[in-house]
């Protein structure tokens, strides 16, 4: 019946009823996973992770591969030992001299990245004509911070709108990894930045102009620069004051072509290496300390090094041109709701790995398997432009993992203070007794189920059932316990099982369901050996059954094969012939020489007929000298014929019996189903029939079929 149930389409409520059982047993992995990604998530929304994030966020910029130079910039750094020739500050001559040399080669743009607030002599006046004269010079300004004072502008250039503040957004741990598009300064006017006014000239030189969408985020063609938010990615209540967004940094072993100012002075540098190009002039000098930490300034084997403010000025341009002009992506992130999801979803699969594996050494090999994924997962986000957390759900599923192994262990301590119960209480039972967990394994089997098995106890219980029992015995074995598991009632069924040597047993087997302390559920199953009752009523069914005398199958018996034999012959459309036969003269043989030399005879004959027939065909003995012989399958009447002749032949055969040489013949009466009769009763009635009619026309013997 279970079986049968199984196969069939479970209603709504059954539905209901096995979702139900399967959240509670699994209540400590969703409590798990649940409470540990919420605790991950606190930590999180605390800043208590932000560090970590920052410091992968790093590692994977650091470990991308390395992009082609940009072209579109030139740096001229002014380094220690163009201070020690031209001085510090360099004049205002020395720099209305650099910014006409360059101008004459005819850039794009240039970018001056010093501060000229106040004049340097001498040649003031020859700076101030260079800012009227050089179209897209832009200079810098330092818009004032709470905790800094600010720097003001060339008024010159101020004036014609040709400023651009070089503020950073920095981090908690001191570095730069966000680019200040516009701010605000202390008038309340909306400034914008260094590289956002060199990238303007740029684009516009290209037909592109800045556009806001309906979000009120920058748009250059088809390409937004989305707004940082406080809690963007691993930040925590960030500032985002004025517009941010996330620095995309360039590798500075392939970063930028930079050259000396001392060389451009002297004349060392080609015109076409300006030509067409932003020019950035900056600070190289150490001694300015105009020094920066980035993602790149970080390394497991070296000192941080950090980045001159020309370079963080040329990466931001950078970003700006590459993601408009060569679709070089930008760095985006998930909305903060996906992202506790994405926590919460790894906290559930360290919980459930290590509870569907329970086994610490598996565990930890899958989660440290699904961590490096993870970590690589990432990393190839990444390189597509997504800041994907990578710590938070690491810290969720190892931690998840923690969690379940060590209540799995604490289940397994008391599970095995339960075993050694069991053991010492069922080793005192005289009955063979197993106990079988929801995976059907055994885990305890007393002494007693060994001996019936023919194993050692502690084999037994490393062996399935199928590694126990022939595999249709395994499938009883396993169908019966699996009902047991899904029923909250005590079941009792009768099996077959065969030991280890081959001896075949009959047993009974009382199944229930039991809990130990720790909630574990267990299939208690008790047998007792009924062989010996099985074979009992095998003799009495046998002493039913069958001719005491003969040993063939009686009237009783006859008429359940041949009934058997019909219902097979109308599922296979096949045919069947009933045979009755009588011996001839029986009556004289048995009254002359009396009735030990009947009984031998009857004997003798039931022998012949078994001899002459297959292994399928059924031999019957009615009473007296009447027997019936079931031939089902027969494929025609003259196979039928066939058959009678070689009975026969075979009866009327010389015998001696008991010392007298006697010849017997027998007639015989032929129905064949369904030609004769399409019911037990009918066929039975013509074979009979036939019987007689060939007795009286064969005395010899011979054989008659049944008429239609």
């Amino acid at each position: 019946m279970f079986r049968i149930f199984k196969g069939l389409a479970p209603s709504p409520i059954k539905k209901l009823a096995s979702l139900k059982h399967k959240l509670t047993r699994r209540k400590h992995v969703f409590v798990t996973s649940l409470g540990v990604g919420s605790a991950v998530i606190l930590l999180r929304v605390l800043g208590l992770l932000q560090i970590s994030e920052l410091a992968i966020f790093d590692l994977f910029i650091r470990l991308r591969p390395l992009e082609a130079p940009e072209d579109r910039i030139v740096i001229i750094g002014i380094d220690e030992k163009d201070l020690a020739t031209y001085g510090f500050p360099i004049s205002d001559k020395i720099l209305a001299e650099l910014l006409q040399k360059i101008n004459a080669d005819r850039p794009r743009a240039i970018g001056l990245d010093l501060y000229r607030d106040l004049p340097v002599e001498t040649g003031h006046e020859a700076l101030n004509q260079a800012f009227e004269t050089i179209p897209n010079l832009i200079g810098i300004e330092l818009i004032e911070m709470p905790a800094a004072p600010g720097v003001a502008p060339p008024q010159i250039l101020a004036d014609r709108d040709k400023i651009g503040f070089n503020n950073f957004a920095v981090d908690i741990d001191s570095r730069v990894r966000r680019n200040l598009l516009f701010a605000g300064n202390s008038e309340g006017e909306v400034r914008r930045s260094f590289a956002l006014q060199l990238a303007t000239i740029e684009l516009e030189a290209r037909g592109l102009t800045r556009e806001l969408t309906d979000n009120q985020e920058v748009k250059w063609g088809n390409i937004v620069f989305p707004k940082f938010r406080p809690n963007d990615g691993p930040y925590i209540r960030a500032d985002d004051a004025g517009y941010q967004v996330l620095a995309n940094f360039r590798n500075p072993r392939g970063g930028f072509k930079t050259v000396a100012m001392r060389d451009v002075m002297e004349g060392k540098v080609s015109p076409t290496v300006f030509r067409d190009r932003i020019v950035l002039i900056g600070q190289t000098a150490f001694s300015i300390k105009d020094l920066h930490f980035t993602p790149y300034s970080s390394s497991l084997f070296q000192q941080p090094k950090r980045q001159y403010g020309v370079e963080l000025h040329a990466n931001f341009l950078s970003q700006i041109l590459t993601a408009v002009l060569d679709g070089r992506t930008l760095i985006y992130v998930w909305p903060e709701a996906v992202e506790w999801l994405w926590i919460l979803g790894w906290s559930g699969v360290g919980a459930c790995l290590c509870w569907k594996l329970r086994s610490p050494y598996r565990s930890t090999t899958m989660i440290l398997l699904i961590g490096v994924g993870i970590v690589g997962g990432g990393y190839l986000a990444l390189l597509g432009g997504w800041w994907v957390p990578v710590f938070p759900p690491l810290l969720a599923l190892g931690g998840s993992a923690v969690v379940v192994m060590a209540h799995l262990a604490h289940l397994q301590e008391e599970l095995k203070r339960s075993t050694d119960f069991l053991n010492s209480v069922i080793n005192t039972i005289p009955d063979p007794i197993y106990v079988k967990n929801k995976n059907h394994q055994k885990i305890v089997v007393n002494k007693a189920y060994a001996r019936l098995v023919g194993l050692p106890a502690d084999k037994i219980q490393l062996r399935t059932d199928y590694e126990l029992f022939s595999r249709s015995e395994a499938d009883v074995f396993w169908g019966q316990d699996e009902q047991s598991f899904h029923t909250t009632w005590e079941l009792e069924n009768e099996e077959k099982l065969t030991d280890f040597y081959g001896k075949e047993h009959w047993i009974a087997t009382k199944r229930s369901l039991h809990k130990d302390a720790a909630g574990n559920q267990f299939l208690v199953a008790v047998i007792r050996d009924i062989t010996e009752r099985k074979k009992s009523e095998a003799a009495l069914r046998s002493r039913a059954d069958l001719d005491p005398l003969t040993h063939l199958p009686n009237r009783k018996l006859f008429e359940e094969r041949l009934t058997q034999s019909l219902q097979w012959a109308d599922a296979q459309n096949k045919w069947v012939a009933l045979l009755f036969l009588d011996l001839n003269h029986f009556k004289s043989i048995n009254d002359t020489l009396g009735h030990l030399v009947g009984d031998a005879l009857l004997q003798l004959v039931a022998g012949r007929l078994q001899d002459c027939l297959r292994a399928s065909d059924t031999v019957c003995r009615l009473g007296g000298d009447e027997f019936t012989v079931i031939l089902p399958g027969i494929p025609s009447q003259a196979d039928a014929a066939r058959v009678a002749d070689k009975i026969l032949d075979s009866i009327g055969q010389d015998a001696e019996v008991e010392g007298h040489l006697l010849r017997v013949s027998t007639s015989i009466g032929i129905g064949l189903y369904p030609v004769h009769g399409r019911d037990r009763e009918t066929l039975i009635q013509k074979a009979d029939g036939a019987m007689y009619r060939a007795k009286r026309q064969y005395p010899g013997g011979g054989y008659e079929f049944a008429e239609p």
